[in-house]
């Protein structure tokens, strides 16, 4: 089976149809992900199969916890390769995206691969999301936050409830173990005004260890406090 066909199938499995336009993306992504990875670290996972599922289909594996019907703007920090901004973008072609990376590199990858892609409405910002959410540009102004950075949900949740608008949520992508993280989350969402309001456990295709994606509201606007300074959130967490 050919890569477009098999994504397309899986891509049904969880409820998404993607067109011929979209499946021509997608591929293209995979192909300019392979080759600049050739050069540079963006990935482990260059199989066409683990691509598929484990990059491209978890990252619309979202969808699950989401109505991107009610989504006017998403923001992705710590996107690394593009993931789940890229996919989402594709997906969703009618959102606004801003895809946040502390490495150059990366963004400049993300910038060949909007342009090749033909994506609007997205831009990729080299920066610290410490820094980032202090300005006024992107603090309280997207409707959703996405994650699949690794960092503990306290210190990730810092880094990202404050480019969230009021009502608006964070989505955080986790192995199974995330759900120990949640027992230790309280005291970081009363601080950030937020609250979880739903965590759904899964399993990717051909995998044994789930999946979980958290999601959390921000009920009331950030303390201009937060985020703290960098490093302070991940050495002293919430």
């Amino acid at each position: 089976m050919e890569f477009k066909d098999k994504l397309k199938k899986r891509a049904e499995e969880i409820g998404i149809t993607l067109d011929a336009g979209q499946l021509e993306q997608f591929e293209m992504f995979y192909r300019m992900l392979l080759e600049k990875n050739k050069v540079m670290n963006l990935t482990a996972i260059t199989e066409e199969n683990e691509v598929i599922d484990k990059h491209f289909i978890d990252s619309l594996t979202c969808g699950r916890v989401v109505d991107f019907s009610k989504v006017s703007s998403v923001v992705d920090i710590g996107t690394g390769a593009g993931f789940p901004g890229i996919p989402l973008k594709i997906a969703y072609p009618e959102l606004s995206f801003v895809l946040i990376d502390s490495l150059k590199k990366r963004v400049n990858f993300l910038e060949e691969v909007i342009d090749a892609l033909g994506l609007e409405k997205i831009k990729a910002i080299h920066g610290r999301a410490e820094d980032l959410a202090r300005d006024q540009e992107y603090r309280a102004s997207f409707s959703l936050c996405v994650s699949r950075a690794v960092a503990n949900l306290s210190t990730l949740s810092e880094y990202c409830i404050p480019f969230v608008k009021v009502n608006g949520y964070f989505v955080s992508y986790k192995a199974g173990k995330g759900l120990e993280e949640i027992k230790l989350i309280d005291s970081c969402m009363k601080a950030l005004g937020s609250k979880i309001e739903k965590t759904d456990i899964f399993q990717l295709p051909g995998e044994d260890s789930s999946r979980v994606l958290i999601k959390i509201k921000k009920c009331k606007g950030t303390a201009k406090r937060y985020p703290r300074k960098a490093g302070v959130p991940s050495k002293n967490p919430l």
